[in-house]
């Protein structure tokens, strides 16, 4: 009798002659002491009855044994008697993390092709205007390809995004040229955008098919060459080499890697996401330019800031997913996740402007419209990580135009100085972009 007293299941087997309980009291509080972990899991007493009537508990035992009239009513008394305690999930690993280190080489990537405007300064007239109007194509085109390309990836393989890169590549490039030479003629200005975009083609092939490091080695001679500035100055021809030389390395890697990913085995692609679905992502690149180009206008460096800054920008975009997986399994009411996914908002978020803020200080530039400008696009970033595109697209578009529309006096009021502008645009795209992240970050369903 002591070793069937040890066993667990004991009482959903004992006889079912009507013999007098071992104990004084309630049958029913041992065998719910003995099914805690089952009860206080359960969200609805049915998950009681099937436990008890899979370990084989009859009907005659229910009445003789418990006094209860049936199965059912017997697990609703288990369930009102045993406390709500669901137990964590066991850790699963975090699909987020990721390493510092190369989101610092990613950041690199995006600011290093500034260096050329820097070495080739003396290639180009005073107006570039058609540089600006081509430099905004390829920005807006590369968007939507990467975009394209990555669920080409997602779904059919290298070889799948392969081919939507090598044809989507040159007809951004086709695209982009042909912007410069209609806007600024013949000339430096459409030779030197024609580079630039085949760069941007082929750092966008790269970056999808997961070669940084080819990209970075490309990058070397245009490096060299500006960090020689400040003691040498090159001619004409030497920035013209060294700035081809760039362009030729990022081209032919970006070429191999292609080939050999058509060569690799595809899979099927079903559910293949339609075509417009990447129409979103071009906008917002087409936004996020024209920002990033107006930002200088009032004589700051912004868009030297910003493009050093995106490293940390992506990393904070890992490091909030993270939070909100963390959140999601320690929250017990949806309110509760949405108050923690805001919490990890706001954290990140701050992190991000103090990184903009403190080159910012050091180097003399007002602050406050560039914190606005960094706030809105990260923001924007994060809804598009998560799939959320239309919204970060129509408020960064709308941003552009009203700091378009407020420095150039077609306001009733008068024209603003950039700055101003900048910062009452982008402040207002800000709070929007806000608002739908709280929104629509704040449902589990965003973070599948």
């Amino acid at each position: 009798m002591n070793r069937l007293d040890d066993e667990p299941t004991l009482l959903l087997r004992l006889p079912t002659s009507p013999l007098p309980p071992a104990w004084d009291d309630d049958p029913l509080d041992e065998l719910a002491e003995r099914l805690a972990d089952v009860c206080g899991a359960a969200v609805h007493p049915d998950e009681i009855a099937a436990v008890l009537e899979s370990d084989g508990l009859t009907h005659e035992q229910i009445t003789t044994r418990y006094a209860r009239r049936d199965l059912f009513d017997m697990a609703e008394q288990l369930y009102a008697r045993v406390p709500r305690r669901f137990p964590d999930p066991a850790p699963v690993p975090d699909p987020w993390r990721t390493s510092p280190w190369q989101c610092l080489l990613r950041g690199m990537l995006f600011g290093l092709p500034g260096l050329a405007y820097l070495l080739g300064a003396g290639l180009l007239p005073g107006r570039v205007t058609g540089l600006a109007a081509s430099a905004l194509v390829a920005w807006a085109w590369n968007q939507g390809l990467a975009h394209r390309a990555y669920v080409r990836l997602a779904a059919g393989g290298r070889r799948a995004a392969a081919r939507c890169l090598l044809l989507g590549a040159p007809a951004g490039v086709t695209a982009a040229a042909a912007t410069a030479l209609a806007v600024s003629g013949p000339g430096a200005v459409p030779a030197f955008a024609a580079g630039e975009s085949l760069y941007l083609a082929a750092a966008t092939v790269l970056l999808v098919l997961g070669r940084e490091q080819h990209l970075l080695i490309a990058l070397v001679p245009t490096a060299a060459g500006a960090a020689c500035l400040p003691l040498w100055r090159p001619g004409p021809v030497p920035a013209a080499v060294l700035l081809l030389a760039t362009v030729v390395a990022a081209v032919l890697s970006a070429v191999r890697e292609t080939v050999r990913s058509l060569r690799t085995e595809g899979s099927p692609a079903p559910g293949t996401a339609r075509l417009g679905a990447s129409v979103p992502y071009g906008l917002f690149g087409l936004a996020g330019g024209a920002l990033t180009l107006m930002a200088p206008a009032a004589g700051r460096p912004a868009a030297v800031v910003l493009t050093l800054s995106m490293g940390v920008a992506e990393w904070l975009l890992y490091r909030y997913r993270s939070l909100t997986l963390t959140a999601l399994r320690h929250s017990r009411t949806p309110r509760g996740f949405r108050l923690r996914a805001a919490g990890a908002l706001g954290l990140c978020l701050t992190g991000y402007l103090a990184a903009l803020a403190a080159p910012a200080l050091v180097t003399g530039v007002p602050s406050l419209p560039l914190l606005a400008l960094g706030a809105a696009l990260w923001v924007a970033l994060l809804l598009q990580a998560a799939g959320i595109a239309w919204p970060s697209a129509v408020a960064c578009l709308a941003a552009a135009a009203a700091e378009a529309a407020l420095s150039d006096g077609t306001h009733e009021a008068g024209p603003l100085s950039p700055a101003a502008a900048e910062l009452a645009s982008c402040g207002c795209a800000t709070a929007v972009l806000l608002a739908v992240a709280c929104t629509r970050m704040g449902r589990a369903t965003a973070h599948r």
